[in-house]
């Protein structure tokens, strides 16, 4: 909100506005968060990132039946300008240019059905509302499948009437009819405030009388007398006297009588501070609890406190809450007070936060205050507090009861099993899994989404354009290795917009270099580094690409996925890839045909990945939100033993391995010149490791069960030559664990036995 600033000769009064009705002219390019007077009926907001030059991108995608955009707006209106365009074919559908006086009863302004539909490419239109109409939509009425609206640029000049109408403006801004003004006086000073009363029509407007009610009245007079005229399309000031007998909020209420037909009288809602700040909220909200509890998601909500504040401030931490908000500031979600972050600040009794994942505990604290801007005066000495934990898995136990890895059907079973499934749109990656998951909330009101490979934070503002913040939709698995890439309509077909296979990826310093490389481990010096992923030659020379650690088992998992879910799926007429020479298969490429990548991907890289970077509760959520969407799971999230079942080269399973697959020689020595030895070996937790360096250095040890759980770490110095090691690891249960010994030179495995 906007404050303004008025010198006198007695003292200094600051001003804010709140305002519900667009003041003309008014305009919006789906950049940021819609204008005041701006609404939306839309469930699933969606972007075009693309088109003519002659608008701004973004732009919506309207793609549903009973979609809207309203625009309210508080006086006579001019043009109404947009750009519209039809994607597919629009055959039956009804798109409508609507305007209302009260915003019950719509007649039509511009019609785009048969048989004038709307354009095939972006097109601008003009109409002009009536003068009476305070409400312009856009409606599509009527879908037909796989055609969508695009709108933008959307904007709404001021109208000139012929009669008289009045508008108020305090400075600069305009104070609608009903809205609210802010300012401050010390205590029993008298503090004058100009209004500017304006005659938008033709005809002189009378103001006949002017009255002050409300429970503060009495610090309030009227300093200029009643009646006056406004000549057409002009305007006069008038003055108000504040003298504030206490501290805090002094309301009450301006009524201006006048012959304006539409706005008679004109009501402002004054906001009068004595002293610095309002009133402190006399008590907290109460009653606060948690409901629709997943993985995933939480909604909290709270019972409005007594005497009804301005509104309330939610925060979060990791942690009890001690911090609290400070007096005169206003905060917007995703800002930080201390150690904790914003969820939501504003007169709702609910809140969403983003950035849920599962199992994890987090604490809220709700704040009732009065006041805006500057005068906010917050309650901190009794805030309503609470915390909930997040769902684990929300697998059904049912799930997986037609697979089984003691069946010889398990590797078909288990494609059975999540193959048939809800297709997303590849398009609707943004607004379904960026919009609603992956976003996380920052400070000053934006956003910041992750690339999955590299780390790299973007922050923007909402809504998420991929082509300006330099993202694109990444196959994990990608698409050119796909069998099926040649079939016609492929891009609408479910492999290519897997929601368990997408990733998000920087575009140019990431996924361009990605290219169509397998994944793999870089030896020696990279050819290329951004961030946390790296190209390079692996062991054998064969270029790899690296993401960066903490993505290696969710992009491993990923791309597995992709192999079981859709083996057997159409027919493989891809022959620039071989699928080590099974038909129908979606097997792990052996080799790419084409003269830079000569060669395949490797499973077992894959396969010692997943145990490596085991599932986190990160990715428990993505799995669950990603169910909720399309109706099956990852399997090798929910049982990571799975991978060692399935041999990826010919998609048929591998009988009694051992887990984790270090049998099938996933996990070899990638250092022969240093030499790991174990005694006694079964132990049960008290055994010599003897660690062969061929430098002084650190090594990080990392012990991990049969499931891939970190149970044990430490890191230790060792020195050139053989350096044994009294190791003493308690509580762990009987089983097979795998040692991951981290230096200088890269990664070692090592198995044993706990009897």
């Amino acid at each position: 909100m906007k404050k303004i600033i008025y010198a006198t000769l007695f003292s200094v009064v600051a001003g804010t506005m709140a305002m519900a009705q667009a003041v003309l002219p008014t305009s919006y390019s789906w950049v940021g968060a819609y204008p005041t007077g701006w609404s939306a009926v839309d469930p699933l907001v969606s972007y075009y990132t693309a088109g003519s030059a002659a608008h701004t991108n973004p732009s919506l995608k309207m793609d549903q039946a009973g979609d809207k955009v309203i625009i309210n707006f508080a006086t006579t209106p001019g043009t109404l300008s947009y750009w519209i365009i039809s994607t597919g074919t629009f055959g039956a559908g009804v798109f409508l240019v609507e305007e209302s006086v009260d915003g019950n009863s719509w007649t039509t302004l511009h019609s785009f059905a048969s048989p004038t539909p709307p354009p095939t490419s972006w097109t601008q239109f003009s109409d002009t509302p009536n003068a009476a109409s305070r409400y312009v939509r856009f409606n599509y009425v009527t879908k037909i499948s796989g055609s969508n609206i695009g709108l933008d640029d959307v904007s709404l000049s001021a109208g000139v009437s012929p009669n008289q109408e009045i508008s108020v403006k305090q400075g600069t801004t305009t104070i609608v009819n009903g809205g609210t003004y802010s300012f401050s006086s010390p205590v029993s000073t008298l503090t004058p405030v100009t209004f500017t009363v304006y005659n938008l029509g033709l005809a002189t407007l009378n103001v006949s009388a002017a009255a002050i009610t409300g429970t503060a009245a009495a610090d309030y007079s009227i300093a200029t007398a009643t009646p006056f005229t406004v000549n057409g399309t002009s305007n006069t000031n008038f003055v108000i006297n504040f003298t504030p007998s206490v501290a805090g909020t002094r309301a009450a209420v301006l009524s201006v009588a006048n012959d304006d037909l539409n706005a008679n009288p004109y009501v402002i809602n004054l906001d009068g501070i004595g002293g610095n700040f309002a009133t402190e909220p006399a008590a907290p909200p109460t009653n606060l609890i948690f409901s629709n509890v997943k993985s995933y998601h939480v909604t909290g909500s709270y019972t409005a406190a007594a005497g009804t504040p301005d509104g309330y401030l939610v925060i979060r931490s990791g942690a009890v809450i001690t911090d609290a908000p400070v007096d005169g500031t206003v905060y917007q979600k995703g800002d930080n007070i201390g150690s904790t972050q914003v969820v939501v600040c504003g007169n709702m009794t609910g809140f969403f936060p983003s950035n849920i994942v599962a199992n994890t505990t987090y604490y809220f604290a709700v704040f009732a205050y009065n006041g805006t801007g500057i005068y906010r005066n917050y309650l901190t000495s009794s805030p309503l507090t609470g915390s909930i934990t997040s769902a684990g898995s929300l697998q059904s136990p049912s799930y997986y009861t037609t697979v089984s890895t003691s069946n010889s059907t398990f590797v078909s079973d288990l494609h059975t099993k999540i193959n048939s499934h809800s297709v997303k749109y590849y398009s609707d990656f943004g607004p379904l899994m960026i919009a609603r998951f992956l976003a996380r909330d920052t400070i000053n009101n934006q956003r910041v989404v992750t690339c999955s490979y590299s780390g790299l934070n973007q922050v923007y503002t909402e809504p998420w354009d991929w082509a300006s913040n330099d993202f694109a939709r990444e196959h994990t698995y990608p698409q050119s290795w796909m069998p099926t890439v040649n079939d016609a309509n492929f891009t609408s077909r479910a492999e290519y917009s897997d929601y368990h296979m997408l990733v998000q990826a920087n575009q140019n310093n990431v996924n361009a270099i990605r290219s169509n490389y397998p994944l793999g481990e870089v030896v020696g010096t990279p050819t290329y580094t951004y961030l946390g992923c790296k190209t390079g030659n692996d062991m054998n020379g064969k270029k790899v690409f690296e993401p960066r650690d903490a993505d290696k088992g969710d992009a491993a998992r990923c791309m597995l996925y992709q192999a079981i879910c859709y083996t057997t799926t159409g027919t493989n007429t891809n022959t620039d890839v071989t699928y080590g020479g099974v038909a129908n298969s979606w097997s792990l490429p052996t080799k790419i045909n084409n003269t830079n990548i000569p060669y395949g991907q490797d499973q077992n890289v894959l396969k010692k990945w997943s145990y490596l970077d085991p599932v986190d509760n990160f990715e428990i959520s993505r799995n669950d939100f990603v169910d909720s969407l399309q109706g099956n799971r990852n399997p090798f999230i929910d049982h990571p033993e799975y991978v060692c079942y399935i041999d990826f080269s010919s998609m048929t399973m591998i009988p009694n391995p051992t887990v984790p697959c270090d049998a099938n020689g996933i996990f070899e020595n990638q250092n022969n010149d240093d030499l790991i030895s174990i005694y006694p070996n079964p132990n049960n937790g008290s055994f010599m490791l003897t660690y062969t360096s061929k430098t002084n250095q650190k090594v990080s040890l990392k012990l991990y069960d049969r499931i891939g759980r970190i149970v044990y770490s430490s890191e230790v110095k060792v020195n050139s030559g053989i350096n044994p090691v009294e190791m003493n690891i308690q509580n762990l249960n009987s089983g097979i664990y795998l040692f991951e010994f981290i230096t200088e030179e890269g990664k070692q495995t090592q198995k044993f036995i706990i009897e």
